[in-house]
């Protein structure tokens, strides 16, 4: 059964112009400037200049109002003719400094790993047969240089794809030719092959160099373990000569692809968000505003505005005022968004550095205090979600370099006289720990654990496990040097 009823709800609702502040927030500098030509693009009424004269500027709050019956439409006509309410410095956006300095980085190309690989099959002397092999097999390999492909698989798609018929022999002599190319390594199918390749390439071999040769082809599990004990016993070398053929080793590329991959990327610059400076014991705060250019609203649209006020129209001239109001009110909308961006980015970013004044006066880690998301929301009466939003994905430049801003969040730890102190602390120390430890016999966990609670941080050993991972310091073990 049908029926009807009224009632009334209490909801939260965002208005548009607050979804594109929102989305506004999130774009770092770097990104703005793409995001305001999109902007532009879908939307005429909208565009980049300097204000206008002051001249003009007069001439519009001047302007007459229409003795036209603004009545036959649904909105005041005087809200877009007028300017006294609205000077056109008001709808402009004024977002490049004086002193910022433009400068563009020149970014080299070259050719890609892949291409170089080819480029010297055409110096050997290969068979149709083999050239398509090889090809395919250089195609195979990844961006580290290695073939991660089994030949039997392989063999199976050349039958399967191209027609072509081979046998894991012939890949297997292929193969080994792609593992003379440049540079040496390249073409190994896992490290242990890759640094026999580089071995063996070498221009000279002393008994040091058959030394890590033997290391890698007959002992490479115990060698990986560290366990050079093991290896000394069945080598029977003393610990110099061990010493010597692991610094050879050491000096080998596990990567080889890398080296001739990195020429051919592009470099990705990093634009600071914002900018701190440190003068006579006082922090100086400034927005880096060097990708958003000034924004105003079109002096045409509102001429047209002035043009259909002036005249009565039909239902087309009526639906033609409507599409034109749409777009000042959308570019009013979005310069207003830039200026809210740009003053939300300051308060947030200025409670950040009053919070951590400490670490940007001295540039010192352990000066940092715990912060999250929340003590910086409640210091600037907004929401949590905001300054997430704030945090995503933006720089800033202090005298001791570019950080990103959610380096400063951490969780805290309490100490044994019931201070809280950051985690980012903490792992400084242990850090440094670490750095100035015996390699001969390296701190386990249980002896990180034990130095930290001296010096007053309850900490346990499975936290301090995962602190080591998380600065990617390996096991005690694996640090172990001779």
């Amino acid at each position: 059964m049908l029926k009807q009823s009224m009632s009334q709800k209490l909801l939260q609702k965002l208005s548009p112009q607050q979804i594109q502040l929102m989305k506004l927030l999130q774009v770092p500098t770097m990104e703005l400037d793409q995001r305001i030509k999109e902007e532009m693009e879908i939307n005429p009424a909208l565009e980049e200049g300097a204000d206008q004269d002051e001249s003009d500027t007069y001439e519009d709050e001047q302007e007459h109002e229409s003795e036209n019956d603004d009545s036959r439409d649904d909105f005041d006509m005087s809200d877009y003719l007028d300017d006294d309410d609205t000077p056109d410095y008001k709808l402009s956006a004024n977002n490049h400094s004086a002193d910022n300095d433009d400068r563009e980085i020149p970014l080299g190309s070259g050719r890609t790993f892949h291409e170089l690989l080819t480029a010297q099959l055409g110096l050997r002397r290969l068979t149709p047969q083999q050239e398509m092999l090889a090809t395919n097999i250089i195609g195979n390999l990844d961006d580290s240089g290695y073939l991660s492909r089994d030949l039997a698989s392989m063999v199976n798609d050349l039958a399967f794809t191209q027609n072509i018929r081979t046998s894991i022999e012939e890949l297997e002599v292929v193969l080994k030719m792609i593992q003379e190319l440049d540079p040496p390594g390249v073409g190994a199918r896992n490290l242990q092959e890759c640094l026999v390749i580089q071995l063996k390439r070498e221009e000279y071999a002393d008994e040091i160099h058959e030394m890590a040769e033997e290391i890698v082809e007959k002992h490479f599990e115990e060698f990986t373990r560290k366990h050079f004990d093991k290896i000394q016993k069945k080598m029977e070398i003393n610990d110099e000569d061990l010493k010597q053929a692991i610094e050879v080793i050491i000096k080998l590329n596990p990567k080889p692809g890398n080296s001739m991959q990195e020429s051919s990327r592009s470099a990705q610059q990093i634009i600071p968000d914002f900018i701190i400076n440190v003068e006579e014991e006082k922090l100086l705060l400034s927005l880096n505003q060097r990708n958003a250019p000034e924004l105003r609203v079109s002096r045409q649209y509102k001429e047209m505005l002035e043009t259909y006020a002036a005249s009565k129209g039909d239902a087309k001239q009526k639906e033609a005022v409507q599409f034109v109001r749409q777009k000042i009110d959308a570019a009013k909308w979005f310069i207003d968004a830039i200026h809210q961006r740009q003053q939300t980015l300051l308060i947030t970013m200025n409670a950040i550095m009053e919070y951590q004044r400490e670490y940007f006066l001295t540039g010192d880690e352990t000066k940092l205090r715990p912060m999250i998301l929340k003590d910086i929301a409640e210091v600037v009466s907004m929401d949590i979600s905001t300054i997430s939003r704030v945090a995503n994905s933006k720089y800033v430049l202090t005298p001791y370099g570019t950080t990103l801003l959610k380096f400063f969040f951490s969780e805290s730890l309490s100490t044994d006289s019931g201070e809280e102190v950051s985690t980012r602390e903490v792992k400084k120390i242990l850090q440094e720990a670490i750095v100035g430890e015996e390699k001969r016999k390296p701190l386990t966990d249980d002896r990180l654990m034990q130095l930290l609670q001296e010096k007053g941080y309850n900490i346990a050993r499975r936290t301090v496990a995962k602190y080591r991972e998380q600065l990617n310091i390996p096991v005690a073990r694996l640090r172990k040097e001779l």
